[in-house]
């Protein structure tokens, strides 16, 4: 896309992020990893959060995400990296 539009629901984007839980301690990297990520928007493929945010993005913005439990991945956490009702925080 261009620089000026944001993503439509069934989008695909391909993002870089960074991960941390409210603590300061990372959890995930694209960018360690040098290997970005895609994912379909809208389509619950990633956390609500992700979907909600980056529906408002646009082409080469970085945004700064506090995901709620609710938003993230709530009383299940994603264990062994994010702990239940975990506050986590994004760069994408």
């Amino acid at each position: 896309g261009s620089g000026t539009e944001s993503p439509m629901i069934g989008d695909k984007v391909t993002v870089h992020y960074t991960g941390w839980l409210l603590d300061g301690t990372k959890f995930d990297s694209s960018l360690d990893r040098r290997d970005k990520f895609s994912f379909v928007l809208g389509k619950g493929e990633v956390i609500k959060a992700w979907d909600i945010a980056v529906a408002t993005m646009k082409v080469g913005e970085i945004c700064r995400i506090t995901c709620k439990p609710e938003y993230a991945y709530g009383s299940a956490g994603s264990p062994p990296k994010i702990p239940a009702n975990a506050t986590l925080i994004f760069e994408v």
